[in-house]
């Protein structure tokens, strides 16, 4: 679909697109209240509790006042409908702020100050200078002669550095009075969100051109939310506006991320309603043959001999709604808080700010803080993540000739400088061979050896060497592309009419197009040896063009650059006909060092059981290299090293057969074993092997991805994702996004490539050395207390409901509840609000303790605090508080002539204070505001009730001032935190003493204040896998160990292994007979 956007003609736009309002707003003050209820009700707990509250308005059933259950379930969604408003207006009052700015539009050949909100499309919109820009333009007009404006785009891409945009070649030479008049049409595609591309095409009408087509690239655009920038004005045309620009329509909420630990939530949720659904049946069965049994022949109860129909779902009725509070009505709203806190810690952490840029770690994503601390694989990005990203030049190969000297610095080897002089023609590629904003500190080169390049406009380069100037015209640039993996560009030499085509870029893309008998043997070593030595290299080449040649050509660049559908493949082909038949020039090598701390933080984190992946477009050997130098992997003989490669499916087939085989033998032993893999064989592997890659994935703790693409990086995560293994993307770059939105945590890095990764990412820091503590401390810290929150959200309330079950069994099994409404709904709602003030600040270790022993994370890994096991112990404690709270409260007063409503507040006292010895009990770290949490909601609880017992109409009336006189009432207190608490403080110190754990020893030494030097091994057990997949056969010499240790095939250390005639893997055979062997996950078990 495309879009023909009329310049300066109003009529033929208003009607047929929108205005330039902008408007992010979820809601209006009409559809506001439909529309967020459905959203709330959308979810099955809420359409649950919904259910359950309409239910209780039917008197027949109720055994409580409707209100214990509508007051609650009004007041948790009035929060979250506050929160949503409260959002929404804020958007309404930026997008107010951006609408009403006022800017220069042209309107009938004359200039006007309107609101932004009112361009329209065909609009010609005037700029000046530091303005921003209101919707996207199509650039018509500069005040630069060469029709050059510069912008800066870091509202879009991050990036600081400004941009240079130019005006299309039909624009050029129009005169700022006619730009008023000027008329014409662009033909350009529907609205879209890639802010790297736009293909369209420009006619102007007569007089300003004779209706030639000039096509339109991105570099003729400028975009809203830019700046103009060191240009006095520029104007142009509106193409996209309001929520259709490129940015409005990157604009949107991405799709939430579940949780490991709202995962288990949702599992125990379901196994309680299960359980509920249970009790509900058993005690509704039993309920109605006890009314037909028993109750009809007590005269106190009026039954009547014949009942309506659904007389028999009146009982079960009545228990579904008793016992309806199994499932903790607050749990989400109670989550949502504390997640929110936890993100907070992070934007606030003044240890992970950046020292040198000051930039703050930012959670952007406020959901998923607790799964920071159960990642088990870290993929990351090599370039600017690992690395500073600050290119420093080492050596270099100018037509076979190796220059740099010992200390690695090729601007100070002599030999080089001599050398220059005697290769004129040869150094020029070296001088244009980069663009001026990222590679500035390259042309230090040619300052010392007198060449300088010290003028570019639109079609023109000047270079001065030797006091003589040497002029080159721009005839056209070939894009850089991650498929070609090069860049070229065409220049016409002005003294002698020369047309050159100038290209550079990775061996693989330049190497193997040199002409037909130059000898690349050298270079090919020269790009080896530097990546040895962990150097960014980079080929350039040169040919002649002929002027037929280069004619021809030109007109299919021209054609394929005119068209709308598939104008990037059609410029690929294009560019496949001129970049062949190269002279190799020669290569470059460049340093990018390692930023700080990056190998002690993988150590850290590989202590903690957390596997790596580097997934990095660089060459093998540079990536090795880098690995090596930042503890990715270890040396031999502790580490091994296995090559998968290949360029057929065959030799690939055979390459991952050996490697599946080392490492299935491997797995025993105590070594560090990776993989490394080129993009081209990860390419043949995840389309025809994907299995048999899967099951190497789960094998290998290391893998080093070369030369791979950023949808191959998202294939990557996906596959680790389907193991179910919890994953992290790390990178900095526009090419890390894919991978970053697909891994369950998402992380960017604010580096030198801008913030595109930043802004995509669940979480922002400034270096990578952050994520140590991000992990460690924020990620371990948000996981411990929303397990703790979690279970002890619905401890709370099976207590409560244990105690109405066991209360039915002496209230003739009738549903009837024990308590009154108004405490049931004073308990939902305040009473137990104290883990939601105490979790977030509780710290089982100090942060010390935690960074100083990282394999703890292993427990958060393992789901060791939140699991069907654990939950269990916490089903189990409810039971038996219940039995403690019902017995003791029974017996102590409902055979002394006590009211109903006494023994009810009894109860209800004695699971108030139980709560709070448990949460005492599961408190490591005590602060003034946690004691005031918790000794505060004690003495609230008792507050509230001597209000309410003041009140006549409360159903309480002198309630808690009767029990507070008499002892007996304290007497009972005191045995039932006695009788409740004893036990669970017994088999705590019985564990704490006999059977800690490796966190119960650390707590001990800090409560001591020793040192503790060694924790042993508590990571998990080597994964295990089912070896009977399918029969094979492999030929070993009699004079070498099974076990080899294939390192890359170009080490002198290498073993060649034979395949003998056997048949290999059957699943490398036929996909079909695929036989995949049974995955055993880390052993988590205690």
């Amino acid at each position: 679909m495309k879009r023909f956007v009329y310049i300066n003609d109003e009529e033929s736009s208003h009607k047929l697109y929108c205005d330039n309002r902008i408007s992010n707003r979820k809601y209006t003050l009409l559809n506001f209240l439909p529309k967020n209820l459905w959203e709330q009700f959308s979810r099955f707990m809420n359409q649950y509790f919904l259910l359950i509250a309409c239910l209780q308005l039917w008197p027949l059933i109720t055994p409580v006042n409707p209100a214990s259950t509508w007051g609650p379930l009004i007041f948790i969604f009035a929060v979250s409908a506050t929160k949503e408003a409260w959002d929404d207006y804020n958007r309404y009052l930026s997008d107010k702020k951006v609408n009403e700015k006022e800017v220069w539009v042209v309107r009938k050949g004359i200039k006007k100050l309107i609101k932004a909100q009112d361009i329209h499309v065909g609009n010609i919109v005037w700029l000046r200078e530091n303005d921003e820009v209101p919707c996207d333009l199509v650039l018509i007009g500069t005040s630069e002669p060469l029709g050059l404006c510069y912008i800066e785009t870091s509202a879009l891409d991050g990036e600081t550095d400004l941009k240079t945009r130019v005006i299309p070649s039909a624009c050029m030479g129009i005169d700022v009075e006619l730009l008023h008049k000027i008329k014409g049409v662009i033909e350009c595609p529907d609205p879209d969100n890639d802010i790297r591309r736009f293909d369209a095409n420009l006619r102007l009408f007569p007089p300003f051109i004779d209706n030639d087509l000039c096509p339109l690239t991105i570099k003729n655009t400028i975009l809203q939310s830019c700046y103009l920038r060191n240009t006095d004005w520029a104007c142009g045309v509106a193409v996209y506006t309001g929520n259709e620009t490129k940015l409005g329509m990157s604009r949107g909420i991405p799709e939430p991320k579940l949780t490991a630990v709202d995962s288990m939530i949702d599992k125990l949720t379901g196994a309680i309603f299960v359980f509920q659904i249970v009790v509900v049946m058993v005690l509704g069965i039993a309920g109605n043959v006890w009314k037909n049994t028993e109750a009809k022949k007590q005269w106190y109860v009026l039954y009547p001999m014949e009942g309506p129909w659904y007389e028999l779902l009146v009982i079960p009725l009545r228990f579904e709604l008793l016992c309806s509070i199994m499932i903790p009505i607050s749990i989400k709203v109670s989550l949502d808080l504390v997640k929110s806190l936890y993100a907070k810690f992070i934007d606030w952490d003044d240890q992970i700010v950046d020292p040198e840029t000051s930039v703050r770690s930012h959670a952007t994503n406020t959901a998923i803080s607790e799964d920071l601390g159960q990642v088990e694989y870290i993929l990351t990005d090599k370039t600017g993540t690992l690395t500073e990203n600050k290119m420093i030049f080492r050596r270099c190969c100018i037509s076979g000739i190796l220059y740099g000297n010992e200390s690695g610095d090729a601007l100070k080897d002599t030999e080089l400088l001599n050398a220059l002089y005697l290769f004129e023609a040869k150094l020029e590629i070296l001088c244009t061979r980069h663009n001026l904003r990222t590679r500035m500190h390259l042309f230090t080169l040619p300052l010392i050896c007198i060449w300088f390049f010290f003028n570019k406009n639109a079609n023109s380069l000047e270079i001065m060497f030797n006091s003589s100037i040497l002029q080159y015209e721009v005839l056209e640039t070939l894009e850089f592309t991650s498929d070609r993996k090069r860049m070229s560009v065409v220049v016409k030499d002005h003294i002698n009419g020369k047309i050159i085509l100038l290209s550079k870029g990775a061996d693989e893309a330049i190497l193997p197009y040199a002409r037909t008998g130059q000898q690349t043997r050298t270079f090919s070593e020269a790009v080896e040896q530097y990546a040895h030595l962990g150097l960014r290299t980079l080929c350039l080449a040169w040919r002649e063009l002929k002027e037929d040649e280069y004619q021809e050509w030109s007109f299919m660049f021209k054609e394929a650059s005119s068209t709308l559908v598939d104008r990037e493949w059609r410029l690929a082909e294009v560019y496949q006909r001129i970049e062949h038949d190269f002279e190799i020039l020669g290569v470059t090598a460049i340093e990018d060092r390692l930023q700080d701390g990056v190998p002690e933080t993988i150590e850290t984190l590989r202590k903690a059981g957390i596997n790596f992946w580097m997934l990095t477009g660089d060459k093998q050997n540079t990536a090795i290299q880098i690995a090596l130098s930042c503890n990715f992997i270890s040396p031999e003989p502790k580490g091994q090293l296995l090559l998968i490669d290949g360029k057929t499916e065959d030799e690939v087939r055979r390459s991952l057969e050996r490697v599946l085989l080392t490492m299935r033998r491997t797995t025993s032993e105590p070594k560090d074993v990776a993989f490394v893999v080129d993009g081209w064989a990860l390419e043949i592997a995840l389309k025809h092997y994907r299995k048999a890659f899967t099951e190497l994935a789960i094998l290998s703790r290391t893998a080093i991805c070369c030369r791979v693409t950023p949808s191959q990086k998202a294939q990557l995560v996906e596959i680790l994702k389907s193991c179910d293994y919890r994953t992290l993307a790390i990178g900095d770059g526009g090419n890390d996004v894919r991978m970053i939105q697909q891994a369950d945590i998402g992380v960017g890095i604010s580096g030198r490539e801008g913030l595109q990764a930043a802004r995509a990412a669940d979480y922002s820091i400034g270096k990578f050395r952050f994520l140590k503590r991000l992990l460690l401390v924020h990620g371990r810290y948000s996981y411990n207390r929303t397990a703790f929150l979690a279970q002890y959200s619905f401890y709370k309330s099976l207590v409560i409901c244990f105690i109405q079950i066991f209360f039915s069994f002496i209230s003739g099994v009738s549903g009837t509840s024990l308590f009154n409404s108004l405490s049931l709904m004073a308990y939902n709602v305040f009473y137990t609000s104290i883990p939601v003030l105490v979790s977030v600040l509780d710290k089982d270790l100090s942060e010390e303790t935690v960074m100083q022993h990282p394999q703890i994370l292993f427990y958060c890994q393992a789901g060791r605090i939140l699991n069907p096991s654990t939950f269990a112990g916490w089903f189990g404690r409810s039971l038996f508080h219940a039995i403690v709270v019902f017995v003791i409260s029974i017996h102590a007063y409902a055979y002394d002539k006590s009211e109903m409503e006494e023994v009810s507040m009894v109860a209800l006292s004695g699971c108030i204070w139980l709560q709070a010895f448990v949460v005492t009990q599961e408190t490591n770290s005590f602060t003034i505001l946690q004691h005031l949490a918790i000794w505060g909601n004690l003495a609230a609880f008792y507050i509230i009730n001597w209000i309410f017992s003041s009140l006549p109409s409360s159903g309480l009336y002198t309630i808690m001032f009767r029990l507070c006189r008499q002892p007996s009432y304290w007497i009972t207190i005191f045995l039932t935190v006695t009788a409740g608490m004893g036990p669970i403080l017994a088999i705590k110190y019985f564990r704490y003493t006999y059977r800690p754990n490796k966190i119960n020893t650390l707590q001990q030494a800090e409560r001591l204040g020793g040192p503790i030097l060694s924790l042993g091994s508590i990571e998990p057990q080597p994964r295990t896998i089912d070896k009977e997949v399918a029969p094979f056969s492999i030929t070993q010499p009699n004079n070498r160990n099974p076990v080899y240790e294939p390192l890359l095939t170009d080490s002198p250390n290498s073993t060649r292994r034979s395949f003998g005639t056997g048949t290999p893997f059957d699943f490398f055979q036929s996909q079909s007979r695929l036989a995949f062997s049974s995955y055993t996950r880390n052993c988590k078990d205690n």
